[in-house]
């Protein structure tokens, strides 16, 4: 069994600027990098939105920017995942065989996108046509038409959203009503770049390179609706699950929390899998910093 001041957990954006905070305080934190480092960033081929990049960075290369710099301060890492935690006893069990008491933990373990599971998707994911996040990619898209999935507030959002940037936005709904709130769905309804299609199931996302068209059924016709992006906003599963039962938790599985503190003195969060609202990489990181802050003071 090994002895730590600090463990983190989760090496997204919001673990990865907690590293760099926590490496400075002098704390040498642990970072469980687990089955994704550098989180869903990653995956993310252009990344236009962060501060200091003004003319964009790649997305791997952001977090392995931010990964060397926390290395440099100190920050050590482990490429493990947690199997099982004991919040109590701050003790971590990893799939290695290996388990870990920490002084103070660190939580951020981000979420992941619901996907359709349909033929395309995976393919063309990331810089290719299909996205999880308009505010992050929409603008790639100036003057093209684009297709976003799903039929509550999120895809309400983010069909406006795009509306500033693309010629035409299809929302693609299986229900023949949303399920977003009365003023989400009127605003949508009226607007005049927005097409809604009904009763409609995506069954394939196609292309060469990139995305050209998605396959659509409704009712028992089949069709092909040309576009260059899809957006999916069917929601998001936070990775929690681990913590159940340990921690207060929303009805969503998100952690619920004050400021960057949970219900366990000792136990922090950050990032997306606490924040159900944003979900922005500078949100993420904003959220780190505050957690290794708060961490430090609690060591202290």
């Amino acid at each position: 069994m090994d002895f730590e001041n600090l463990v983190i957990i989760g090496s997204g954006c919001a673990g990865l600027t907690a590293a760099i905070y926590g490496a400075r305080a002098n704390l040498r934190p642990l970072v469980i990098e687990g089955d994704q480092p550098g989180g869903q960033l990653t995956m993310t081929s252009y990344v236009e939105n962060f501060p200091g990049f003004s003319e964009g960075i790649n997305g791997f290369e952001l977090m392995d920017n931010m990964r060397n710099q926390g290395e440099g301060f100190g920050a050590r890492f482990l490429s493990v995942i947690v199997e099982r935690i004991n919040l109590k006893t701050k003790e971590l069990f990893f799939n290695n065989g290996q388990n870990v008491v920490a002084k103070a933990i660190i939580i951020a373990t981000g979420a992941a996108p619901r996907m359709l599971n349909i033929p395309g998707e995976r393919e063309f994911f990331g810089g290719k046509g299909v996205s999880t996040c308009a505010t992050c990619d929409g603008t790639f898209y100036k003057n093209k038409e684009v297709v976003v999935i799903g039929g509550g507030d999120s895809a309400c959002e983010e069909a406006q959203f795009l509306t500033r940037f693309c010629s035409k936005v299809y929302i693609i709904h299986r229900r023949d009503q949303f399920r977003a709130s009365k003023i989400m769905a009127d605003r949508v309804l009226a607007n005049p770049k927005i097409e809604v299609l009904w009763n409609t199931i995506p069954i394939e996302i196609c292309g060469d390179k990139k995305v050209t068209h998605i396959c659509l059924r409704t009712e028992n016709r089949e069709r092909e609706l040309p576009c260059s992006g899809i957006f999916l906003a069917i929601g998001h599963i936070p990775n929690t699950k681990i913590f159940g039962g340990q921690m207060e938790l929303d009805l969503e599985g998100y952690i619920m929390t004050q400021g960057a503190h949970t219900s366990i003195p000792g136990i922090f969060v950050a990032g997306d899998c606490c924040d159900c609202h944003y979900r922005q990489a500078i949100t993420a990181a904003g959220m780190g910093a505050a957690a290794a802050i708060s961490a430090e003071r609690y060591l202290s």
